[in-house]
């Protein structure tokens, strides 16, 4: 018998498929090891680490080790990066230790795809543990339990309980935070352009103003309103001459396939999903599918920098664009594409289908609607990486009137090329069609008028820029992109508001200790530097333990002299009490500013003080004041002064979104907050009033009685009657709004073949195995939730103590303190 390791339980039945019954295969369930949760796990003298099996996975540690005493070969097929090569390693170390190993019984077999010539593949072509790579991981975890463990408890003790540092979400803190100083700093200044409007034949078309007098328009040279006055009165004339028609042909090309960087930003931006949803989702396309003929892997393996394609997966691809379209559709030679990431090495393939004539259509019956929707994306991203550029005829026509020159654009599509399959919405390629012109003709003048503009300040990061930004700093890696956005948001530092991150106060104050203490650890070029060393070691390039000394040595010393300093962040600003500077500073019931003589000078303030009374936004068309206003559960907007009468009626308010700043307020949000509860319209099919509102489970619709949480893609403040109707008749999801005691089964556990049970409770919809129960994330419908969605769903629950009370109980708390302290480190 051979036994055949794997990292998720749900490849299992796949590879048993693939490989027949002399093949046991058994999951690992992710890691099976982790440094000891305590100090000195790591020693810093020589980086020897102290690794205990994860209290979750000792089961499946231990039936491993069952089965591995009866095997005559061990293969462990754990995944193909950095991360699965270390797990493969710790099982060997655990085997190895128990004397279950004997000389050439274990070997490493690494795949891409899950399908049957891939598996079989690489079980006839075995390696060794790449040691290389297997070192790479732990100097990644050893730096993040070096930065993590002690610059958290410093971060405790000068700011607030509780709060954590990370080596590489730190700096991504700092994008979020430094883009939004950037934004409070902007000035906005004001700019004109000036226009023509003009005809020929039927018609209609507009040009822009380029040179006035000789001279080249740049951006800024019309600066306020009475020099468009001043231009458009010497611009006064009835035609407009044809000075120059230029006409040009221009190509786009195909965009690579998808890396995980790119996969994440497209299926954030034309999906609407979430980085850390977009990866959950590939990971049950990778692992595979039941499509009606059996379970196959749909995807290769989604983690990955490369841009490459097999050969015979661009044979493949090619074959299908030669059967589906024209001949000039196809290049007459396979297109090869370059890695923009250094190092790019996570895996050797760029993410595509494992067969292009699985086409999504043929799928649609097999998939949810997030997996289709993300294979459909994958797919024509992956077949328009092999189609010829599209062809776009540009035209660019100068009109002469009087002393200005004026130009006109246009552009039409002429060849689709790849666009017949793949259309990112980022691009926007299409612009208005020109009429046919001609040098020396003559056109009248409809119009000239001038056009008043504003400069923006840069945008708040999207999940989507904020990859992207992390990708051209060099910050993490793309297998971590989503774990970094996912513990931002999980530690309060951002917050994300229509759909853009937003520092919270705790973040602002975390990055400002850490910019201000430990520049150097937080600095994009260093941070990238240190990933392109670690790259290095993943190369063989590098020693590990040499790297660990050169950062321990430098960041110990730092540590140290940082421990007496002073509680907060100073400010550029005295004490009115005393004269000693102010500081920023954090307690239970948030930010506020103290002095830094305390104990000897008592002097606080809110940070965002409201000492000279309210702040008078604007009025409400009611014609009262909308107040911002400061109180003990928070800032809030208010309508009209609050009466000294108590008994009187209590003016209209509304608490800011939480994680906003109140100084970001405006007089526009104040009044979309205190626009709720709104009428929606009446349903048409009951007559009854829908209401639109948010509560402490968050926005809901409120009809005939009964309220029905609005999905997270649907915004309370716009929401139609339409929508509304349609939110209304879908099956309940969560809390308030689902009928509880409904159970529906979705498969067997593969692990202990005990049911896996999807189920309706009070609190809303959770899955359950064997006693562990874990809550539905948002952003999964329970209506098209399968067993794969669950079992990663109940393995984390699990990982994290799943069990229920009586039985977590009578556990001895001495078991249980150190995994505490882990968490917070």
């Amino acid at each position: 018998m051979k036994l055949v390791v794997v990292e998720s339980p749900s490849k299992s039945k796949t590879l048993k498929k693939y490989l027949g019954a002399d093949y046991e295969i058994l999951a690992s369930y992710g890691h099976v090891r982790d440094l000891e949760p305590k100090t000195g796990a790591v020693d810093t003298r020589d980086f020897s680490m102290k690794y205990q099996v994860i209290e979750r996975n000792q089961k499946h540690v231990d039936a491993i080790c069952k089965a591995a005493k009866k095997a005559d070969e061990i293969l462990l097929a754990t995944d193909p990066d950095r991360e699965g090569e270390a797990i493969s390693w710790h099982l060997a170390e655990i085997l190895n230790e128990k004397k279950l190993l004997k000389p050439g019984k274990l070997k490493r077999v690494a795949f891409y795809e899950i399908t049957e010539s891939a598996v079989k593949d690489a079980v006839a072509h075995p390696r060794d543990i790449s040691m290389d790579l297997v070192n790479a991981q732990q100097a990644r975890r050893v730096l993040d339990y070096l930065v993590g463990f002690n610059l958290s408890p410093l971060l405790w003790k000068k700011i607030s309980p509780g709060l954590s540092a990370g080596r590489v979400q730190s700096p991504a803190l700092r994008l979020i935070v430094e883009r939004e100083e950037e934004i409070e700093r902007f000035k906005a200044r004001e700019y004109w352009t000036l226009h023509l409007d003009t005809h020929k034949d039927r018609q209609a078309f507009s040009a822009r103003l380029t040179h006035f007098e000789g001279e080249k328009l740049t951006q800024f040279s019309v600066e306020n309103e009475a020099r468009q006055a001043e231009i458009l009165k010497l611009l006064e004339s009835k035609e407009a001459k044809v000075m120059q028609v230029e006409k040009k042909r221009k190509a786009r090309h195909a965009p690579p396939p998808f890396t995980t960087s790119t996969l994440q930003q497209a299926a954030v931006r034309q999906l609407g999903m979430t980085t850390d949803r977009v990866m959950r989702t590939a990971q049950q396309l990778y692992e595979g599918i039941d499509v009606g003929s059996g379970t196959v892997g749909l995807i290769t393996y989604m983690r990955t920098d490369s841009v490459n394609l097999a050969k015979e997966a661009v044979a493949d691809i090619r074959g299908y664009i030669g059967k589906k379209f024209d001949q000039d559709y196809l290049p007459s030679q396979p297109i090869h594409y370059r890695a923009k990431t250094k190092n790019a090495q996570e895996a050797h393939e760029a993410i595509r289908p494992t067969g292009v004539a699985r086409t999504p259509d043929s799928l649609k019956n097999f998939l949810s609607q997030d997996q289709h929707r993300l294979y459909e994306l994958i797919w024509k991203r992956a077949v328009a990486s092999q189609m010829t550029a599209a062809q776009f005829d540009t035209v660019a026509a100068d009109m002469m009137v009087a002393q200005g020159v004026f130009r006109a654009t246009g552009q039409t599509l002429a060849f689709a090329g790849f666009l017949a399959v793949y259309h990112d919405d980022e691009d926007d390629e299409e612009e208005a069609k020109l009429p046919p012109l001609k040098e020396g003709e003559v056109l009248p003048v409809d119009k000239l008028y001038g056009e008043q503009h504003f400069t923006q300040p840069p945008p708040r990061y999207t999940e989507a820029s904020l990859v992207k930004a992390l990708e051209e700093y060099g910050i993490g890696r793309p297998s971590t992109y989503a774990s970094i956005i996912s513990t931002l948001q999980d530690r309060e530092y951002a917050v994300l508001d229509k759909k853009r991150f937003v520092p919270t106060d705790m973040g602002r104050i975390v990055n400002g200790f850490l910019t201000l203490h430990f520049n150097h650890y937080v600095d994009y070029d260093f941070t990238a530097k240190l990933e392109d060393r670690l790259d290095d070691v993943s190369n063989g390039k590098r020693e590990w333990t040499k790297l660990l000394a050169e950062f321990w040595k430098q960041f110990d010393s730092e540590l140290a002299a940082k421990q007496d300093v002073e509680r907060g962040i100073p400010l550029d600003e005295k004490c009115p009490k005393c004269g000693s500077v102010l500081n920023l500073q954090a307690s239970k019931r948030g930010l506020f500013i103290g002095c830094s003589a305390y104990p000897n000078c008592d002097y606080t303030r809110p940070l965002h003080g409201n000492e000279g009374g309210p702040t008078v936004l604007g009025k409400h068309p009611s014609g009262e004041d909308v107040l911002l206003l400061n109180g003990r559960f928070g800032w809030y907007v208010q309508v009209g002064a609050t009466p000294e009468d108590k008994k009187a009626p209590k003016p209209r308010r509304a608490s800011l979104p939480k994680g906003l700043a109140p100084e970001a307020a405006t007089i526009e949000d104040a009044l979309k907050w205190l626009s709720l509860p709104r009428e929606v319209g009446h349903n048409p099919k009951t007559g009854l009033p829908i209401v639109a509102n948010i509560g402490r489970f968050g926005p809901y619709l409120l009809h005939d009685g009964k309220f029905k949480s609005i999905p997270r893609e649907d915004d309370v403040y716009t929401i139609g009657l339409e929508r509304a109707v349609e939110v209304l008749e879908m099956p309940a999801t969560r809390g308030r709004g689902a009928a509880a005691g409904e159970k529906k089964e979705l498969g067997k556990h593969p692990d202990d073949g005990k049911p896996v049970n999807l189920q309706n409770g009070r609190y809303g919809w959770y899955v359950s195995h064997n006693k562990i129960n874990a809550t539905l994330p948002k952003d999964l419908d329970p209506q098209n939730i399968t067993l794969l969605d669950a079992l990663p769903l109940i393995a984390a629950k699990a990982e994290k103590g799943g069990a229920p009370k009586k039985a977590a109980a009578k556990k001895a708390p001495a078991k249980k303190a150190p995994a505490k302290k882990a968490a917070k480190a």
